[in-house]
């Protein structure tokens, strides 16, 4: 038994047919964090959200838009060209490969930065520029150049955040143009001729040099004047403690002189016997150091008032002669005491 399709039902599943493929070429599902440019016969539509969304086939089509993206392979940079129909809101990095740049000191470096940036308005993005990613690509090194370049070298160094603070101020006002906002701009590398970073090198080595040294001369000079104070003290303390020895000996002295005195009286010639005595014992105290130095010493006093005052006093403090002489043998010296200036 033969069957057939009766024209009817042909023409019923054409039609079934050409409804679900339209359905499939309209419903359109949108991810999270994406949007889509509709454009309706060529003109700008509507912008699709997150979720399902119905489109009318071949009325109603999506505006790509052009996107470059840098692959970084070692120290090389390949760029990738795409057009997207879906438009990506998220934070987008472009990490652009290095530009030579000069700064104000007459020094090439060559600076590689990373632009980070967000799509805000997706329709000014499409139709604002032609290709939105090239574009901020390109107002980024004009930028970098421009900042850059009223910078000197050392500075450069020393003031990146400087330098990422004015790069964003100043695209942020024509990018925002094109429905983009600039998040931040990051300078990653500074590259320099050898001969640059030689001379910075030896300089760096001088400055380390320098600060050494004057280190040193500090904590020489701290020490210089430490020492100091500490000798001007131990002045101040010896001569208050020889002021004190010698006001003690003093002391000392006229006691005894004033014992001796009570003993003996106290008349002029007693005080002139006690005066001759006290010398006798000074001289006889000196002597042996006197004669360390030599075999013979001049004594410059009248032995004769010498022993003539010290014999009053024999029975006290024995022979001054005597101990005189013992001391001078004692060191091995020759000879004996002389009257007036005489040799021993």
């Amino acid at each position: 038994m033969e069957s057939y399709l009766s024209p009817g039902l042909i023409i019923s599943l054409i039609v079934v047919v050409i409804g679900i493929f339209i359905i499939a070429k309209g419903l359109v599902i949108i991810r999270q964090s994406e949007v889509m440019v509709i454009e309706r016969l060529g003109s700008f539509n509507r912008v699709l959200e997150s979720g399902v969304n119905i489109i009318i086939p071949f009325i109603e089509r999506p505006r790509p838009i052009t996107m470059i993206r840098y692959l970084r392979a070692g120290s090389e940079y390949q760029a990738m060209m795409t057009d997207e129909t879906r438009i990506d809101r998220r934070e987008t990095v472009m990490d652009f490969p290095g530009q030579p740049v000069v700064t104000t000191d007459n020094v090439t470096v060559s600076i590689n930065g990373a632009l980070y940036y967000q799509i805000i308005d997706p329709r000014r993005a499409v139709y604002e520029v032609a290709n939105m990613s090239q574009a901020v690509e390109v107002l980024a090194k004009t930028t970098l150049r421009s900042v850059v370049g009223k910078m000197e070298l050392d500075k450069l160094f020393e003031s990146r955040a400087e330098v990422n603070n004015a790069i964003q101020a100043e695209m942020e006002e024509p990018a925002s143009k094109w429905g983009v906002k600039l998040t931040r701009v990051e300078v990653q590398d500074i590259s320099m001729p050898e001969e640059v970073e030689e001379a910075m090198r030896l300089q760096m080595a001088a400055e380390r040099k320098r600060r050494a040294t004057v280190t040193e001369a500090e904590g020489e000079k701290t020490a210089a004047i430490a020492k100091a104070q500490g000798q001007r003290e131990s002045a101040i303390l010896n001569a208050q403690g020889d002021k004190e020895s010698a006001i003690l000996r003093a002391q000392g002295e006229q006691e005894s002189i004033r014992l001796v005195l009570s003993a003996i009286g106290d008349s002029e010639d007693n005080k002139q016997t006690v005066i001759g005595y006290l010398l006798g014992q000074s001289y006889i105290k000196v002597l042996p150091n006197m004669a360390k130095d030599g075999e013979r010493v001049f004594v410059p006093y009248e032995s004769s008032a010498l022993l003539g005052s010290m014999g009053m006093f024999r029975d006290l403090a024995g022979s001054p002669e005597d101990a005189v002489r013992q001391s001078l043998q004692k060191d091995g010296l020759r000879g004996g005491l002389v009257g007036g200036a005489g040799n021993i």
